[in-house]
């Protein structure tokens, strides 16, 4: 398995979850403290710099999702880390847009991973 596929296969199901769990859960970020959205952000730049060292094409195909995920890992985690104070998304269209097209780019990284494992 090459390594855009093995990350795929990791980060398409983790995108999955974490978007299914965050529309279910929005009212824990309400109140969060500002330790926590450090903490996060260190989690989301670290899995990002592991993608983008390990795996940085930019061909017109799979590949430039799996490493523009892990450029947006790098930029979010990079925010969340210095301004861990700043207002955290509430409820409303803007944040389950975001929540859905994160949701959708895990099903489609999902579903090439296990595709490509499969041939």
């Amino acid at each position: 398995m090459d390594t855009s596929v093995r990350i795929a296969a990791v980060l398409g199901p983790t995108l999955v979850l974490v978007t299914t769990s965050e529309s279910l859960n929005l009212r824990v970020w309400h109140d969060v403290h500002p330790t926590v959205v450090y903490l996060n952000g260190l989690l989301f730049l670290i899995g990002g710099l592991i993608i983008v060292t390990s795996h940085s094409f930019w061909r017109p195909d799979f590949t430039a999702l799996v490493t523009l995920s892990g450029w947006l890992l790098i930029v979010a985690g990079t925010f969340r880390m210095f301004f861990p104070t700043a207002q955290q998304l509430a409820a409303g269209l803007g944040t389950y847009l975001v929540i859905v097209s994160l949701f959708l780019l895990g099903l489609a990284l999902t579903g090439h991973a296990f595709l490509k494992s499969w041939n």
